[in-house]
């Protein structure tokens, strides 16, 4: 794996998570990435912003020693495996934070991965728990290796500097459970460090170097130890909030085992339930665990990523910080869920929409017409205020400036996401639980909105630069949001719908225009939009799975055979992927997702 920039390759990280925040870990067995307590609180390691002022958390083999380096997620779970593997030994460094989804008689006391975010008496919203922790266990398997650590933490963007206390022994014989505290301005992290052997009579325990140093850049001192690790030893690191406790060294060998089992079979557990029986079942549950490991538990709601300020383009400037939930991301992994069989995440996220996105009956911004009915975006505890600042002090991924905070996108014009949230909805009602009147209601002045603005311009799902526009994509979301509330109505016959003879009107309405102003009858496809209407969009690939047009329709054929030609013969299609549209006419890149909706009309 290349790093001769000092930065690894953003392909070359895992995950790990607790559904609260998450950790990037790469494939040489750094942790470079990690906001704490929650996915968008502050950094404390982001070296992957950052490489000389971002702090890490690293785990490797000594220089010198050239082994051979894989990684893996233990099978069914969010478990993250890093093997070295030399003439000399083996080691293995298993990652991952506690899950657990049973509450113990110490979970009050103890890290142990159990939630109390939903327990009586605990506003989910702005609980302020700190119950996270993450482990770090490095085992020998075989033969000997000498490892080194270094755990240099940079709180708050690495913006706060920080004292470390501890008193370290490297005689671990007699003190196998040490601690380390860090504290800043912001935030505090205890560091317990236990020594162990499976078999201390015949291997003895690790020989180890402990000592505190400081590094250029960084604003405190960190961690650096050299372990010489033999077979059946271990050093486990365990990183905590100091609101939660670890128990004494005579049983911390216990707890650590007792830690990694319940962790181990909450995945496989949640694993056990998908309903997916294909092709490429093992690649479809991998996926489903990332998503499962993107939601906040407390609420429900689903960040689009854990991370912020990735740029688009290495030295590019589109760098953003997607650590919020956006309605159409959301809407379509709702869908997934509810298709797989995970019809408990959907409800989590549809109560949280109802109880904290959808506007009150008089909003006063609503009413005077400030604001669309809904934000594209908000955060996990459903605010969509989100001011946006820029970290001048941080060189961003290999130089990749600016690295920004917050998003100031919530209120953008994308009228897609009404059809594409009331889609889900009406699968939710369909597959999960029945909607409640409450609910209802709240849909149907949601669809009164969508009457009301049907005729107006947007951004669409591309977030077009340039002027807005008719795009057909949003008018065809726009039609299955009215679609789909008449469905509703339909199928629950004892919900009041008074306005019913006017969405009737106004859907057949929207599909005649779509179909007269939204396709280039000259050149046979479907255009971007009406302004727009010699270019092409993949985007409107999604028209079959909407139920928009039959998936053998005319009009749908012709204009997918045009998106599968080369873009030299005016198509989308290259190397078996997908242009969003002509980036010659329109500056924009390519979407992996668009290539993968081409295999639904593939048979």
């Amino acid at each position: 794996m290349a790093r001769e920039s000092g930065y690894c390759a953003i392909e070359d990280y895992g995950i790990i998570g607790d559904m609260h925040t998450c950790a990037l870990v790469s494939k040489n067995g750094s942790l470079d990435f990690m906001c704490w307590p929650v996915f968008d609180s502050p950094s404390v390691f982001c070296r992957l912003l950052d490489k000389d002022k971002g702090g890490h958390f690293s785990i490797h083999p000594s220089h010198g020693i050239s082994p051979i380096s894989k990684q893996r997620y233990l099978p069914y779970t969010n478990m993250l495996e890093t093997r070295w593997i030399d003439e000399n030994g083996v080691i293995n460094l298993l990652d991952y934070f506690p899950v657990s989804s049973h509450k113990s008689p110490q979970s009050d006391k103890h890290l142990s991965g159990w939630c109390p975010c939903n327990e009586p008496g605990v506003n989910r919203f702005k609980s302020g728990l700190r119950h996270s922790g993450f482990v770090r266990k490095i085992d020998c398997g075989r033969g000997a290796m000498e490892v080194e650590v270094e755990l240099f933490p940079a709180f708050n963007y690495a913006r706060d500097s920080h004292i470390a206390r501890c008193s370290l022994d490297n005689n671990t014989q007699d003190h196998r459970l040490q601690t380390i505290h860090f504290e800043s301005a912001t935030e505090r992290l205890q560091v317990q460090i236990f020594v162990d052997s499976r078999e201390p009579d015949k291997h003895g325990f690790p020989e180890t170097h402990f000592e505190m140093q400081e590094k250029p850049g960084l604003k405190g001192k960190g961690l650096y130890a050299k372990l010489k690790m033999a077979e059946a030893q271990t050093v486990t690191f365990v990183v905590h909030s100091p609101e939660k406790s670890v128990p004494g060294e005579n049983i911390m060998g216990s707890y650590l085992n007792r830690l990694e089992t319940e962790t181990f079979d909450y995945w496989t557990e949640w694993t056990r339930k998908c309903t997916f029986r294909g092709h490429y079942r093992e690649q479809v549950e991998r996926s489903l665990l990332i998503l499962k490991l993107l939601t906040y538990k407390p609420t429900g709601a689903v960040v689009a990523a854990p991370t912020f300020s990735l740029p688009e383009n290495i030295g590019g400037t589109r760098n953003w910080d997607y650590r919020y939930s956006w309605v159409r991301d959301t809407a379509f992994t709702l869908y997934v869920f509810l298709k797989m069989g995970y019809a408990e995440e959907a409800e989590a996220y549809i109560t949280f929409i109802f109880d904290r996105i959808f506007p009150p009956q008089h909003s006063q911004a609503l009413l005077e017409g400030k604001r669309p009915f809904l934000p594209i975006m908000f955060t996990i505890r459903g605010e969509y205020e989100i001011p946006e600042y820029e970290l001048d002090h941080l060189e961003g991924y290999r130089g990749s400036r600016p690295v920004r905070i917050g998003n100031a996108a919530a209120f953008h014009t994308q009228l897609d996401i009404y059809g594409e949230l009331l889609d889900s909805i009406y699968l939710y009602n369909k597959h999960g639980n029945p909607i409640s009147y409450d609910q209802w209601l709240a849909i149907r002045r949601m669809v009164n909105y969508v009457v009301e603005v049907r005729h107006e311009h947007d951004m669409s799902i591309w977030e077009v630069r340039g002027q807005t526009q008719n795009f057909v994509y949003s008018k065809v979301m726009l039609w299955v949001a009215l679609d789909r509330a008449l469905r509703l109505a339909e199928k629950r016959s004892s919900l009041p719908c008074p306005d019913r003879a006017e969405w009737l009107r106004v859907r057949d309405e929207l599909y005649d225009e779509i179909m007269e102003r939204g396709y280039n009858a000259e050149k046979g496809f479907f255009a971007q939009s009406y302004e727009s209407r010699d270019i092409l969009d993949a985007a409107v690939l999604i028209l079959p799975l909407v139920f928009f047009l039959p998936a053998n329709d005319n009009r749908f054929l012709s204009t997918l055979e045009k998106i599968l030609e080369p873009p030299e013969k005016g198509g989308l299609s290259s190397a078996r992927l997908v242009f969003r549209y002509d980036h010659t006419k329109a500056n924009d890149g390519i979407s992996i997702i668009l290539a993968l909706s081409l295999t639904d009309f593939a048979d």
